[in-house]
Parts: C-alpha cells; sequence; structure tokens
C-alpha cells in the first residue's frame, strides 16, 4: 500500500512539474515597451455630411511616432535653392545601373602608376616595420 501510494504521488508529481517546462522563467517573450505609441482622441468633425472614410485606410492626422521624432528633429521638407536646382541640372542623372558596371572590365580607368599599384597590392602587416622619418631624410 506504501508502494502505490509512494509511486502515484511520484507519478503525479512528474506529470505536473512536466507541464511547466515552456522554457524557463526568464526566456520568455515580451514586447517592445517602446514601439507602443498612443492613438490620436476620437473627434466629432465640425462638419456632419462629412463621408466616412474607407475600411482601413489610415487616418489623415495620424502620424507614426518615427515620423513625428523625424518632423522634430529636422523639420519639414525645404524647397531646393536656386543653386542646388541648377548644380543639379547641369550634373545629369546617373545611369540606373551604374553600380553594377563599376567593376566590369570593361570599365575605363586611369593608369596611376606602379607606385599605387604596389601599395595596393601590398600584403597586409602587423605594423612592426612600418618607419617614419622625420626632415625627409
Amino acid at each position: 500500500m506504501r508502494k502505490t501510494t509512494g509511486l502515484i504521488l511520484v507519478t503525479t508529481s512528474s506529470l505536473l512539474l512536466s507541464a511547466c517546462g515552456g522554457g524557463g522563467l526568464f526566456n520568455r517573450q515580451r514586447p517592445d515597451e517602446f514601439a507602443v505609441q498612443r492613438q490620436a482622441p476620437l473627434v466629432i468633425p465640425p462638419d456632419f455630411a462629412l463621408v466616412p472614410p474607407a475600411p482601413g485606410a489610415p487616418r489623415p492626422n495620424d502620424t507614426s511616432a518615427a515620423a513625428q521624432a523625424q518632423s522634430a528633429l529636422f523639420g519639414a521638407p525645404q524647397p531646393r535653392s536656386g543653386v542646388e536646382t541648377t548644380v543639379g541640372g547641369k550634373a545629369g542623372q546617373a545611369a540606373p545601373a551604374i553600380r553594377s558596371s563599376v567593376g566590369d572590365p570593361g570599365t575605363n580607368t586611369v593608369d596611376k602608376g606602379e607606385v599605387v599599384r604596389d601599395i595596393v597590392a601590398a600584403p597586409e602587416g602587423d605594423g612592426r616595420e612600418a618607419q617614419a622619418r622625420a626632415g625627409g631624410t
């Protein structure tokens, strides 16, 4: 009788403890408290003839916290000055695929000479061989 009671007690306690194995106390997922923002209060419009907004459409006066922070730090986008517009017009538009054609073997480059080629091809060292001379001697 004592053995069966002990066996039942051990079995029951092991089953109860196995249900607690959800990854531990400190491994649970928590919400990001900095990503939470306040919702704008509900306002009754002064013109009751307005049509209701479409479902899922953003509110016209509701902006995200990131947009509000950017506006507070940098202000609204400013119009370009005349000089900036002129320089941008004279510079023209870059080719759309310019980044993919920069390393192309067919791209024309300027030969800087053997010294630059030796510097670029030099093996990386730990700086022990580096020397500096004062006075150019």
